[in-house]
């Protein structure tokens, strides 16, 4: 089994999608069904759809408040991507070093429905993601 993608209820789907093509998703496709429009989005180096808005116009605005805590995405250069999301409009965090001066280093940005996106780049030499022995 693998985790397939993550589906965001989103208030407006034109300024979330230029929220996340900002942040550098790319649009694979739309689904309109019944109740709901939907957005396929995959990152570029990704090769099939990692994340899904899910525009339901009739369901009012979203808060944000689900319990629904991040989206972690991992960055090559850090210093370079804030830059670029801070000259494309949005409000990334300070980059900061939550697991000390060697572990990785990230920032958050918030979408327009409130939900956090952390930005991760692995220290040099790091294969990248978690895995078991991270916690051994």
């Amino acid at each position: 089994m693998k985790t397939i993608l993550v589906s965001y209820r989103v208030s407006d789907r034109d300024r979330s999608l230029t929220f996340y093509t900002t942040l550098g998703y790319l649009e694979v496709g739309r689904v309109d069904v019944e109740t709901a429009e939907l957005v396929m989005l995959r990152l570029p180096d990704e090769s099939s759809v990692s994340l899904e808005l899910v525009c339901r116009p009739s369901g009012g605005p979203i808060s944000g408040e689900s319990g629904f805590d991040h989206l972690a995405i991992e960055v090559d250069d850090l210093v370079r991507t804030r830059a670029r999301l801070v000259a494309g409009g949005l409000k990334p965090t300070p980059i900061g070093h939550p697991g000390g001066p060697d572990g990785p280093t990230t920032c958050f940005v918030t979408d327009p429905d409130g939900y956090r996106i952390e930005l991760v780049q692995w220290p040099d030499g790091s294969k990248g993601g978690m895995t078991e022995a991270d916690f051994d």
